[in-house]
């Protein structure tokens, strides 16, 4: 069975990428710092593949080479990642702090960088595996109040593409998706004015749906899409037509 790590896919999006993911036959390695209701109900219902909770604060930098090791000595080679995980500070950046910044920066590029750097080593040793990062429509478009998130984005879709170069001749692809706005806990907290007002900048007048990001997901992990590295998939309903 070929294992995939996700991180941050408690809940949300990532738990929708985990779930379809085990539905394929993968068996799912979630990391995150706590689990979820959701997650534990995901964990029992999953079939044919498994789903298991490996708890884990990945803006513990020092910490992330222990857990992919663990991982590695009790599911064996790894296959696939998702770097899903990452943490949004809203608000001009003139009223941003300095720690908020630096913990933004390091949770969403320090982290799944050397998170991917301990996984490559146990795919290079196969000969295979498929690396997905999640990026943001916003790190092309921009975003009021979420520069620092831009950025850290903008900079994932770099890491993938120069990455994508480097393993491309060992087997290894590396991906971005890029999702727009979707019906999950963030737009939940909007009230019907503003998701409508989002989903009408949409071509489809449509916000996207957590499954609509995994099944893009999916597709990078099969067999299908062999042949695809060093590409960013944007899932967005239109919103950047």
């Amino acid at each position: 069975m070929r294992n995939v790590i996700i991180s941050g896919a408690s809940r949300g999006l990532g738990l929708a990428i985990a779930t379809r993911l085990a539905a394929d036959g993968f068996r799912i390695i979630v990391l995150a710092r706590k689990s979820s209701p959701a997650l534990e109900a995901a964990i029992g219902a999953a079939a044919p593949g498994e789903i298991h909770f490996h708890e884990a604060d990945l803006s513990d930098l020092d910490q992330i080479a222990g857990h992919v090791r663990r991982i590695k000595a009790e599911f064996g080679p790894l296959y696939g990642l998702v770097n899903n995980a990452a943490g949004s500070a809203e608000g001009l950046l003139t009223s941003l702090s300095q720690a908020q910044i630096e913990a933004l920066v390091r949770l969403n590029t320090v982290s799944p960088m050397l998170l991917t750097k301990y996984v490559l080593r146990s795919m290079m040793q196969q000969n295979a595996g498929r690396i997905v990062t999640m990026a943001s429509i916003i790190a092309s478009t921009g975003s009021a109040g979420l520069s620092i998130y831009g950025a850290t984005k903008a900079a994932m879709v770099g890491f993938t593409r120069s990455l994508a170069r480097d393993v491309g001749k060992v087997g290894i692809t590396v991906n971005a998706v890029a999702p727009g706005f979707a019906a999950t806990e963030l737009t939940g907290a909007m009230d019907e004015a503003q998701r409508a007002q989002i989903a009408r900048r949409s071509a489809m007048g449509l916000l996207i749906e957590p499954h609509d990001v995994a099944g893009a997901v999916a597709f990078l992990m099969s067999d299908d899409a062999r042949r695809i590295t060093g590409s960013v998939i944007t899932v967005d309903a239109g919103a950047t037509a």
